[in-house]
C-alpha cells in the first residue's frame, strides 16, 4: 500500500480532523513544491487565500459520504497559481468515526470542462458582487433583512431560505427574513442549544451541510418546505461576534460545494452589511433621541455649524427670544456668543438677561449653544445687591450711635450733668425708634405677593389725618403742617391702620424731602365715588422719569439729590401696595406753580359701596 502511494501519478494528500496535513506523497511535491517534512503536520499551504471558502464548502459537503471532483486552483510553493483537478472524499472508520480527508490532484488541460467551471466559477463569483452591492446600497436594517433571504436563493438556487438572529442574552433564534416560506413563520423561535446555528457555532466552523439522510431537520419551521432534504447553513459575523444565520433550504436538487462556498461568502457579506444597516439605525435612533431631548429641553438650544450659521433651534429657543425657526435657521445666530473665559450672562438687543454656555463638537464640526431666560434672577440678584450695600449703611449708622452713646453711659455716668443723661437717653431712644421703622419696612418688604392682611370696612378718615398731622408736628421745628379736609368728607372704605402707614409714610417723605423746612400741606376731598388725600411739600421734588420707579422694590428716584437722604427706598413700595390692597391707589407728580412734590392717594367711599 505505501508503495502504491509513493509510485501513484497524482498527487495523494491525507487531512486530519484537525485540518493538518497527514500524508503527502513524492506526485504531491512535484505538483506543488513543497516536501513531505515541510508538510506534514502542519496546516495545509496549497489553498490561496480567495478559495478558502470553497475548500471549507468542500471539506463540509464531502462530511457525509461521497466525493467531489471539480476543477479549481492551488497554490505552488513559489507562489503560482495552479489549475489542477481535483477530487476529495471523506475518511471515517469502521465505526463511523471521522479519520479526516483525501484529495487526488493533477495538473489540468486547458480542456472544455476546466474552461466552462472556471467561466461559471467567475460568474457567481461577480454575481454575488452586485447582490452584496444592491445590499449595501440599503440603509434600514428592516429592508436589509428582508433582501437577504431573497438574496440566498438568488446565488444557491435553494427553493427556500431565511436569516435567523442569535439573541445570545435569551439562548434563542428568531427567524427575521424568509423567502419561499409562509409569511406567519416571521418571527418564530426556537432554542439556540438544541438548533443546527447552536452545533455549528459549538463547532467553530462558518459552514455546515445537513441532510435528512444522516440527521433530523426539524431545526425551526422547515418542516414546511415540502420533501426537504439539505439544509446549508452559514453564520454572519457583525462586529466580532455571530449575529445571525443564513439558512438555504433544498428539496429539488442537491446542494455542492459551490452553493456551500457561495453560501459561506455570502454571510459573510452579509455580516457586513448588517452590520452596517446595525449602525445606521442605531445612528438614526440616537439622532431622534437627541432631538427629542433637544426639543423637550426648558433651555433654549441653538446647534450652529462651523461658520456660526444655526441649523436647529428648538421651541424653548422660540419661547425665550421670540424668533420663530425659520427666522433663525440659515443665519448667523441672533446674539453673540460671551468669550470663553468670560461671565456667560449677557444682555441682548431687547433688554434680557441670557446665560449662555455652549461646546464644540469636534468630530461633526458643530457648536451646541444651550442659553436660558435670567432676566428675572438678574433683577433680583441687582436688588439684593443694592438691598444688602444700603441696608448696610443704614443699619450700621443708627447702631453706632446707639452704641457710642451707650458707652458713654457706662463708663461717664457719674461725670455727666442730669442734661447730658438726658440728651444722650434721648437719642438712643431717637434712634432705636428709626431702627425699629427699618426693621417694619423690611418686613412689610416681603409682604405676600399677591395681596395683603388688610380689611375693607368703613372708617373715619378725618380723625385718622388728624391724629396723624398731630404726631408730626414736633418732628421738625423748620416745618409747618397744615390740614385741609373737606367738612362734608364720608367715612372711607378700607383699613384703617393700614392707611395710618400709608398717610406716616407720605408725610415722613415729605419732611425728609425738604431739608430747607417750608409747609407741608395735606388735603382730603370727596371726588365721585373716590376720597382723594394729598399731600405736598417744598422739597427737592421728583424728576419726571422717576414717578413711576419710586414705587418699585429698593428704589429711592436717581442717585442725585433724593439719594443723599438715605433709606431703603422700601417706604414708597410698601405704600402703593397697601393702597392697592384697599382698592385704592397711590401717585407722585410735580406741583403746578412751585417747586416740590405732591403725592396723591385715593380710596373708596363707604357711602358709595355695593
Amino acid at each position: 500500500m505505501r508503495a502504491a502511494v509513493a509510485s501513484a501519478a497524482d498527487a495523494m494528500i491525507a487531512l486530519g480532523p484537525d485540518l493538518t496535513v497527514r500524508l503527502w506523497n513524492p506526485a504531491a511535491e512535484r505538483l506543488f513544491g513543497w516536501a513531505a517534512d515541510e508538510a506534514i503536520g502542519r496546516p495545509l499551504r496549497t489553498i490561496p487565500e480567495e478559495y478558502t471558502a470553497e475548500h471549507r464548502a468542500v471539506l463540509e459537503r464531502v462530511r457525509e459520504g461521497g466525493h467531489i471532483s471539480f476543477a479549481t486552483r492551488r497554490l505552488h510553493r513559489d507562489g503560482r497559481l495552479l489549475d489542477v483537478r481535483a477530487v476529495v472524499s471523506c475518511m471515517r472508520s469502521d465505526d463511523d468515526e471521522l479519520l479526516g480527508w483525501v484529495g487526488f490532484y493533477r495538473a489540468a488541460d486547458e480542456d472544455e470542462a476546466v474552461q466552462h467551471q472556471a467561466a461559471e466559477r467567475i460568474r457567481l463569483v461577480r454575481r454575488l458582487n452586485d447582490v452584496v452591492a444592491d445590499l449595501n446600497a440599503e440603509r434600514e436594517l428592516s429592508a436589509v433583512l428582508d433582501r437577504v433571504a431573497g438574496s440566498v436563493i438568488e446565488l444557491t438556487g435553494a427553493d427556500a431560505a431565511g436569516f435567523v438572529l442569535i439573541e445570545q442574552a435569551t439562548g434563542t433564534l428568531r427567524l427575521v427574513s424568509i423567502s419561499g416560506l409562509p409569511e406567519r413563520l416571521r418571527g418564530v423561535t426556537s432554542d439556540l442549544r438544541t438548533s443546527l446555528v447552536g452545533e455549528l457555532l459549538r463547532s467553530g466552523r462558518t459552514v455546515m451541510l445537513a441532510t435528512a439522510d444522516t440527521r433530523s431537520l426539524g431545526d425551526l419551521i422547515w418542516s414546511e418546505l415540502e420533501g426537504l432534504h439539505t439544509i446549508a447553513l452559514g453564520v454572519s459575523t457583525v462586529h466580532g461576534r455571530p449575529y445571525g444565520a443564513l439558512y438555504a433550504l433544498f428539496s429539488g436538487h442537491k446542494a455542492g460545494h459551490i452553493e456551500l462556498e457561495l453560501l459561506e461568502l455570502f454571510a459573510g457579506h452579509a455580516g457586513v452589511v448588517v452590520g452596517n444597516a446595525v449602525s445606521y439605525s442605531e445612528v438614526v435612533k440616537q439622532r431622534k433621541h437627541e432631538r427629542a431631548v433637544i426639543e423637550a429641553s426648558a433651555d433654549g438650544i441653538a446647534v450652529l455649524d462651523r461658520d456660526g450659521i444655526v441649523r436647529q433651534w428648538n421651541p424653548a429657543a422660540r419661547a425665550i427670544t421670540g424668533m420663530d425657526a425659520d427666522e433663525v435657521i440659515g443665519r448667523p445666530l441672533p446674539f453673540a456668543l460671551p468669550a470663553p473665559d468670560a461671565e456667560p450672562t449677557i444682555q441682548v438687543e431687547s433688554g434680557a438677561w441670557l446665560n449662555v454656555l455652549y461646546s464644540e463638537i469636534e468630530d461633526h464640526d458643530e457648536i451646541v449653544v444651550d442659553f436660558r431666560d435670567v432676566t428675572e434672577a438678574k433683577s433680583l440678584e441687582a436688588a439684593k445687591d443694592l438691598f444688602l450695600s444700603m441696608t448696610s449703611h443704614e443699619l450700621r449708622t443708627p447702631i453706632t450711635v446707639v452704641h457710642g452713646f451707650a458707652r458713654t453711659l457706662v463708663n461717664r455716668w457719674d461725670k455727666l450733668g442730669d442734661a447730658d443723661r438726658r440728651q444722650a437717653v434721648a437719642i438712643i431712644a431717637e434712634r432705636a425708634q428709626t431702627l425699629g421703622q427699618l426693621v417694619d419696612n423690611l418686613l412689610y418688604s416681603r409682604a405676600v405677593p399677591d395681596g395683603l392682611d388688610v380689611t375693607n370696612e368703613p372708617f373715619d378718615l378725618d380723625r385718622l389725618l388728624h391724629g396723624a398731622v398731630e404726631g408730626f408736628r414736633g418732628m421738625s421745628e423748620q416745618h409747618t403742617l397744615e390740614l385741609m379736609i373737606d367738612e362734608k368728607l364720608p367715612e372711607a372704605l378700607g383699613d384703617a391702620m393700614a392707611t395710618d402707614i400709608i398717610i406716616g409714610q407720605l408725610l415722613e417723605n415729605a419732611v425728609k424731602y425738604s431739608p430747607g423746612g417750608g409747609t407741608v400741606t395735606v388735603r382730603a376731598d370727596a371726588e365721585d365715588e373716590l376720597i382723594v388725600v394729598t399731600v405736598e411739600d417744598d422739597g427737592v421734588g421728583i424728576p419726571a422719569g422717576d414717578r413711576e420707579r419710586v414705587f418699585e422694590r429698593f428704589v429711592q428716584g436717581e442717585a442725585g439729590d433724593r439719594r443723599r437722604f438715605g433709606g431703603l427706598g422700601l417706604g414708597l413700595y410698601i405704600v402703593r401696595r397697601l393702597a392697592r390692597a384697599q382698592h385704592g391707589e397711590v401717585t407722585a407728580h410735580a406741583r403746578p406753580d412751585a417747586p416740590g412734590t405732591l403725592m396723591r392717594f385715593t380710596l373708596p367711599r363707604a357711602d358709595h359701596s355695593q
